[in-house]
């Protein structure tokens, strides 16, 4: 279907265009060893979450602390508190942004309106403001504060309407086919795929087929963005 012709918004994510992955994965993993030695088990092997963490990039779909409950905790009731856990210890440390996100929202602001769309902590917010991000956010979409996660419509309609576009006109850019790809092409919006972080290694044709621009990263977004904007 390709972008929309005229673009007057722009929604990011933050895991994964804006931060790496590892941010999270290291909060999760020390989660999980919490778990483990509560239960009076050891600490979780590398490769054990690896294994786990690469099956679920590579199909795009389920929840990764959901299959880490199940598969290296073995009771996917501990989903819930794996995740109040991992909330605990999820950070953005400065300096770990990348250079190319904070470059794309520089470039795009004042012709479009930026927000991010992100399933995040509400600490998220000032990590963002500390490394140059704040100056070009116009909607604030974390989940912790919002009160929706992606991938509920209520969360893209609700940065819509802060927005105040509709989705013909906005663009969503992110990481994970499963919560930003494919929620967004529902809503009519178009949808930029950054291969990095938790997209799979080696996505498939029928993969970088489904979002409008596939990436690698964020560092020709804007161009493409500019092309059609309407300001």
């Amino acid at each position: 279907m390709g972008l929309p012709d005229r673009i007057d918004v722009v929604l990011c994510d933050v895991g994964g265009p804006i931060y790496p992955d590892e941010n999270f994965t290291s909060a999760v993993r020390r989660a999980l060893d919490e778990i483990r030695a509560h239960q009076g088990g050891a600490p979780i092997a590398t490769a054990d979450f690896d294994r786990v963490y690469d099956t679920v990039r590579a199909h795009q779909s389920g929840g990764l602390r959901r299959s880490l409950a199940r598969e290296l905790l073995g009771d996917q009731s501990l989903q819930r508190e794996l995740h109040r856990r991992t909330g605990e210890h999820w950070t953005h440390p400065a300096g770990t942004a990348y250079p190319d996100a904070l470059a794309m929202f520089r470039a795009l602001h004042g012709r479009v309106t930026l927000g991010v769309v992100a399933n995040q902590e509400a600490a998220t917010v000032e990590a963002l403001r500390r490394d140059g991000f704040g100056d070009y956010i116009d909607v604030w979409g974390i989940s912790a504060i919002v009160g929706h996660e992606k991938p509920s419509r209520e969360f893209f309609d609700w940065a819509l309407a802060q927005a105040g576009t509709t989705a013909e006109h906005a663009v969503h850019i992110g990481n994970r086919l499963d919560t930003d790809v494919r929620p967004a092409k529902a809503l009519g919006m178009g949808t930029i795929w950054v291969t990095r972080g938790e997209a799979p290694a080696h996505p498939t044709p029928a993969q970088l087929a489904e979002a409008d621009v596939s990436v690698p990263d964020l560092t020709t977004v804007a161009e493409l963005v500019l092309a059609r904007t309407g300001r």
